[in-house]
């Protein structure tokens, strides 16, 4: 059975890696996962040494992990019936009951499998992509009046062993604007009589730059305060700026900068945020500036430490457990509420690509290109009077 583990290099990040049933380092995985280390983020790291231990604990079960590198469709169709079936797969060093994964986990599993041989195949010309990557395109790029971006792409084949899903369970959930609004007053509320916030104004400025910006969380939590660049006048931006050495481990996707307009709303709320966070470090006698992390523990040790991922989980775990939005909603609900709302506000596909960071314009329609098609949804909310604080910028 092989296993994901976490390592810590002297000197270095936390990481994660692969060890055999003999808990030795699977060397081809090692090597795979070195090369994209810099890039990915440690999460994208440890789903794709979780997806590729699962792979040597399914070939170590058929006494195949020594022709690892002389497999194909029936190998991995094997597997993905193995994962399917709830199968002992191996994660972490733990003998815990793992339920049969969803099938979106499923399609990463793959994901994961298929990048790790398509690389072997390009470095050390391992043989198994070429079996696998025979299949025609699933379907024609949506890329309607981009189609020009297409004329000199080759069509690239797509896997022999797909996963089955459904349409309509493949589009990102989204939150209401009561929703989203019920989230906000969850954390903190201005109290008029007393002229000051109430509640945790940290949440609320981190969600609510969710909510009106589209960012990922890891991008949230790796900004420095110089990155919020207010208006004095002008349109307030946020900087979104790769930084591959955060304390905390936040990463920009793919180490790709960008730049993100806001409204007036969120730069007063900022600005609000600010000044307690100076106050806060004043009180402590920590001194601050602008180079310093945004989001910071400011009301338990380690005092002004980075705001870590988890937390910002056991907040949301808080909220749901008051009732605030869905009962399954996470961060990442607000990034595709955001692109849902620009889309049916008639924000161009291209500025909400931009905006939200992605490599391609494909990516932002094949995830969002059933928005404007669905009328029920544009019914159920004034999306457009939702959207008029999220200024966008061609430039």
């Amino acid at each position: 059975m092989a296993y994901r583990l976490m390592v810590r290099p002297p000197g270095g990040s936390r990481t994660w890696t692969v060890v055999d049933a003999a808990y030795r380092t699977v060397s081809p995985v090692e090597e795979w996962l070195e090369a994209h280390r810099l890039l990915w983020s440690p999460n994208t790291v440890r789903g794709y040494a979780t997806a590729l231990a699962q792979w040597w604990t399914f070939l170590e079960q058929r006494d195949e992990a020594e022709r690892w590198n002389h497999l194909g469709v029936p190998a991995v169709s094997a597997f993905v019936s193995w994962l399917h079936e709830g199968r002992p797969q191996a994660t972490v060093l733990s003998r815990e009951h793992i339920e049969p994964p969803a099938m979106s986990t499923l399609e990463a599993r793959l994901t994961a499998l298929l990048s790790f041989y398509r690389w072997q195949h390009l470095v050390h010309d391992v043989v198994v992509a070429e079996r696998l990557l025979k299949g025609p395109p699933r379907r024609v790029p949506a890329y309607g009046m981009l189609a020009h971006l297409a004329q000199h792409r080759p069509t690239q084949p797509s896997s022999l062993v797909r996963i089955r899903r459904s349409r309509a369970k493949d589009r990102p959930p989204v939150l209401l604007p009561q929703e989203v609004q019920a989230i906000l007053d969850g954390c903190a509320v201005f109290d008029a009589g007393a002229g000051e916030w109430r509640g945790n104004l940290r949440d609320r400025m981190l969600f609510a730059l969710l909510a009106e910006t589209g960012m990922r969380l890891g991008e949230a939590l790796g900004m420095r305060i110089s990155d919020f660049v207010m208006g004095r006048g002008g349109t307030p931006y946020i900087d979104v700026v790769p930084r591959p050495d955060n304390p905390n481990e936040a990463r920009v996707k793919l180490l790709k900068p960008r730049r993100v307009y806001v409204g007036a709303d969120l730069e007063r709320l900022f600005a609000d945020y600010l000044t307690h966070l100076a106050c806060r470090a004043a009180q402590l006698g920590i001194a601050i500036s602008a180079g310093d992390m945004l989001f910071v523990n400011l009301d338990r040790p380690p005092f002004l430490a980075p705001l870590q991922q988890g937390t910002v989980y056991d907040k949301v775990d808080a909220l749901k457990t008051k009732g605030y939005g869905p009962p399954e909603w996470t961060p990442h609900w607000l990034r595709h509420t955001h692109a849902t709302a620009l889309l049916l506000a008639g924000v161009a596909e291209w500025v909400v690509s931009r905006r939200l960071g992605h490599a391609h314009v494909q990516t932002t329609l094949d995830l969002y290109g059933w928005v404007t098609e669905d009328e029920a949804l544009r019914a159920a909310a004034n999306w457009k009077t939702y959207t008029t604080a999220w200024q966008v910028s061609d430039d």
